[in-house]
């Protein structure tokens, strides 16, 4: 039986090693292990990479926002194997198909990331993710990602 949890940072600082200003997930809405996961970030306009895309009118990379999910993807598959990242392992994100960016992203947005988990086969696990802002779909893509131990 699988129940829905919440997370804040510093519950996620245990599940990810990415730190500022790399570390894109602020919390987690809820978490079903084996099934899916709901995050958040809020986007702030003291961002680091505001001041070079683009300054006349900033817009979140969508390089970026695809690397959230993963992060949100990552986070889902730890609790689903019942496992936290250690200084011997890592979380490797190996693959996207499909992210075509509907929407611009911009400071004062709240991404809201909804991952569900589609398979895992021998480590490899497949994920449909979804970026939202208001409601709105801003991008979606299939994701793969692997597990090593360094």
């Amino acid at each position: 039986m699988s129940t829905s949890t919440q997370m804040d940072i510093h519950e996620i600082l245990e599940y990810l090693p990415h730190r500022y200003p790399f570390l894109l997930i602020d919390r987690v809405l809820s978490c079903d292990p084996g099934k899916e996961i709901v995050a958040l970030k809020n986007v702030s306009s003291n961002e680091p990479f505001f001041g070079g895309h683009f300054p006349h009118y900033p817009v979140m990379p969508g390089v970026l926002i695809v690397e959230a999910m993963a992060q949100a993807a990552a986070i889902l598959s730890f609790k689903t194997s019942g496992t936290k990242p250690d200084d011997k392992t890592v979380c490797y994100f190996v693959g996207i198909d499909g992210a075509p960016f509907k929407k611009p992203v911009s400071a004062g947005d709240q991404l809201i990331f909804k991952v569900k988990l589609i398979r895992n086969l021998r480590g490899m696990w497949k994920f449909s993710a979804v970026a939202e802002v208001d409601g709105q779909v801003v991008t979606e893509a299939e994701l793969m990602t692997t597990g090593r131990a360094l």
